[in-house]
């Protein structure tokens, strides 16, 4: 049988399904932006979210037929509060982007809570602040995955999986449970929590679709993009090229020895988990790279496509001494700097719009390789080969630049989204699609691999690094 796979992302969800081969088809999508009302605000339709979702998948198992379970990929910390009964959401959706915790979180620094505004904890307070400051509702929080599953059992699934609670900011250090401590402080009634079940497992029955199929898998969707391109194993890495940048590697089953970070700026995360445990990994993060894209076409009109970018930039020999550090949100691993801002450097009166395009697609594959330099050190594995997904895995140019910056093979992923793959494999393992998680991760294989061509010079992009940091002083003072 083969596998529903529900996917959703910063700015749509798709459905489609999986193959025992791994092919994937039936493919529906919808798209669903988020609002900013306010400066640093995220909100997006929850309601709306929960109603596409299924829509999507009606529609594809209306052409596909039958499926042996359910895979769920989510965007991760994204955070929603619902009535338990009518399963409404009372307020927005809080995108993992939001910022208005802020200030909630520098104020619990001091009373020795470390917390992020990106993480789910803050996001929840403020909705209950909001909605229910009493706390006597009887309401449900949850993240992405958590709704899903709630509607698609019709109210009778509320679970997270290891890797989405991982990141909320409210799990004990193992993220084997809730840190009841934690949410006695914040307020936040245990009761509405979701009970965290593993990555691959079943949790229940998918009783608002046809046939009700099982829910099987359920990852954030970093860690769906790590099984989807076979990283199970420690020194096996992917990194994610979409609106930002992630570079995720397994490190086996012991959780990293730090705390929160490590000395190169890498965080400890669930990679996945099963009935047999967890396996953490590492992960690093660029805060802008595909965005570094939409503002060469939207804002400057040097391209009219994303992918004209690539014809541009081959077209010149080098980039002529012109640099560009992608910063438009800050820096992330390996130095967080939120007050760094992006930076064109080398310009002269000869540099053209080829130059430009050419210097932006390096600088994020300069910043990918400071990715994999970072997950390196923190985990002290050596890195053979990149594995890569996302939108810019389709630029060939980028791919190459990538390869030469990290100075080793780059392997792009058969699909663009490899998180509807490692949604499908966890779920698969766990149904009987595949024997367990490996043999399922064995199906996956590049399209196509690249060599390094030559030496780029490091150096020279850390002090490009170093002049585009600390440009607004009060956010680089900043550190969660």
């Amino acid at each position: 049988m083969s596998v529903l796979v529900i996917d959703v992302g910063t700015s749509g969800l798709r459905a489609s399904v999986v193959t025992p081969e791994a092919e994937v088809r039936d493919v529906a999508y919808r798209e669903l932006l988020p609002q900013s009302p306010a400066q640093g605000f995220v909100e997006f339709d929850a309601e709306a979210l929960g109603n596409g979702a299924l829509e999507v998948a009606a529609e594809v198992l209306g052409r596909s037929g039958p499926v042996g379970a359910v895979g769920i990929a989510n965007q991760r910390a994204s955070t929603i509060l619902w009535d338990r009964r009518s399963g409404k959401p009372v307020g927005p959706g809080i995108g993992w982007q939001d910022l208005r915790t802020v200030g909630m979180c520098l104020m619990l620094r001091a009373d020795g809570i470390a917390l992020a505004p990106n993480q789910s904890a803050t996001k929840l307070v403020a909705l209950l602040d909001m909605f229910d400051p009493g706390r006597d509702g009887d309401l449900c929080f949850g993240t992405v995955d958590s709704y899903l599953c709630f509607l698609l059992s019709g109210g009778d699934l509320h679970v997270t999986d290891h890797t989405n609670a991982g990141v909320t900011g409210l799990v004990t250090r193992d993220a084997t449970g809730w840190d009841e401590e934690l949410c006695d402080r914040l307020r936040i009634p245990l009761s509405m929590l979701p009970r965290i079940v593993s990555s691959s497992g079943a949790s229940g029955a998918a009783s608002a679709l046809p046939g009700a199929p099982v829910i099987a898998g359920i990852a954030g969707d970093q860690q769906a993009s790590l099984v989807g391109q076979g990283c199970l194993e420690p020194g096996e890495a992917k990194a994610t090229f979409g609106t930002g940048g992630m570079l995720d590697c397994p490190v086996g089953l012991e959780r990293p020895p730090f705390e929160r970070r490590g000395g190169a700026g890498t965080f400890p995360i669930v990679a996945w988990s099963d009935p047999s445990g967890l396996r953490y990994g590492l992960e690093a993060v660029m805060l802008s790279a595909g965005t570094c894209v939409e503002w060469l076409r939207d804002d400057l009109g040097l391209v009219t496509t994303a992918a004209d970018t690539e014809a541009l930039a081959s077209s010149v020999p080098d980039s002529a001494g012109v640099y560009f550090v992608p910063a438009l949100l800050g820096l992330g691993t390996p130095k967080w700097d939120f007050g760094a801002r992006g930076s064109l450097l080398g310009l002269t009166r000869g540099a053209t719009a080829a130059h430009v395009v050419r210097a932006v697609l390096e600088g994020v594959a300069e910043r990918g390789a400071d990715l994999l330099e970072a997950i390196e050190q923190d985990s002290a594995l050596h890195i053979e080969t990149l594995r890569v997904d996302g939108g810019m895995s389709a630029n060939a140019f980028f791919l190459q630049a990538l390869a030469d910056a990290c100075g080793r093979p780059v392997a792009a992923a058969s699909v663009t989204e490899a998180t509807t793959l490692g949604a499908a494999f966890l779920a698969g393992a766990a149904s009987g699609v595949w024997a367990g998680v490996a043999e399922a991760a064995s199906l996956a294989s590049p399209r196509l691999v690249l060599e390094p061509r030559r030496v780029t010079d490091r150096s020279r992009w850390a002090e490009a690094l170093e002049r585009a940091g600390r440009w607004v002083p009060e956010l680089s003072a900043l550190d969660f």
